[in-house]
């Protein structure tokens, strides 16, 4: 059992740190993510293995493949990725945490089937500890990236105003845009859409009245993102 709990505490590390990377890229597949999914597929290649070994000795006829369980890890992670091109109609993407929950908990019950009973016990705590409490301590503990949260600005601009001021007025606001699409309007107006990311105490209200007190900014609608 300590050996299992060896590998399980492992494979967290690598989905910890995998995770954060993707978190300060603000990339979709992020530290909760990254962990269950880590955690899982370890749960499952210990599975494997060890039901290979046990159930290889009730009969000498009986032969498995202690890697085959293991090798499906790859076809399940084929829905995530589909996840990742999934978006809805405001272009964001979510859903990856609850999916990856599911795989990990058909995880779960494999390994409960098969009668590792201690070991699943063990994944489901730890997956549990990385969606829960985790996160909360690397926002108090990790990089700052880590304490901010995505936002979506989306901007009427009129037709005399410089686009490159109106986004150096916004980064002093410090606010960090990630991503920025520009789009003429029929009335000669402009349209900006900005992917951003602003302190997670910052009042959204507040991010609004200070944008739209940039001149030459028209209207301002704000999204925060989950």
């Amino acid at each position: 059992m300590s050996v299992v709990l060896v590998k399980l505490g492992i494979s967290a590390f690598f989905g910890l740190i995998i995770g954060i990377e993707r978190e300060l890229k603000n990339k979709p597949v992020g530290l909760k993510t990254s962990l269950v999914i880590s955690i899982s597929s370890c749960l499952l290649t210990i599975v494997s293995i060890e039901s290979a070994e046990q159930y290889s000795t009730v009969s000498g006829q009986t032969v498995m493949d202690p890697m085959r369980l293991a090798a499906q890890i790859v076809s399940g992670i084929g829905f995530l990725g589909a996840g990742v091109i999934l978006r809805r109609s405001n272009d964001v993407i979510s859903g990856l945490t609850t999916a990856a929950m599911i795989w990990g908990a058909s995880g779960l019950g494999i390994a409960a089937g098969a009668g590792f009973y201690k070991e699943a016990a063990a994944g489901a705590l730890l997956i549990l500890i990385s969606v829960e409490l985790i996160p909360l301590i690397m926002k108090w503990i990790g990089p700052k990236a880590l304490r901010q949260i995505d936002v979506k600005l989306k901007l009427i601009v009129e037709p005399e105003t410089n686009m490159s001021d109106v986004m150096k007025q916004i980064n002093e606001l410090n606010v960090r845009i990630v991503n920025v699409r520009i789009k003429d309007l029929e009335n000669d107006n402009r349209k900006m859409e900005m992917a951003a990311s602003i302190y997670e105490k910052r009042y959204t209200t507040d991010l609004y009245d200070d944008v739209k007190k940039i001149k030459g900014i028209r209207s301002v609608e704000i999204e925060t993102l989950d």
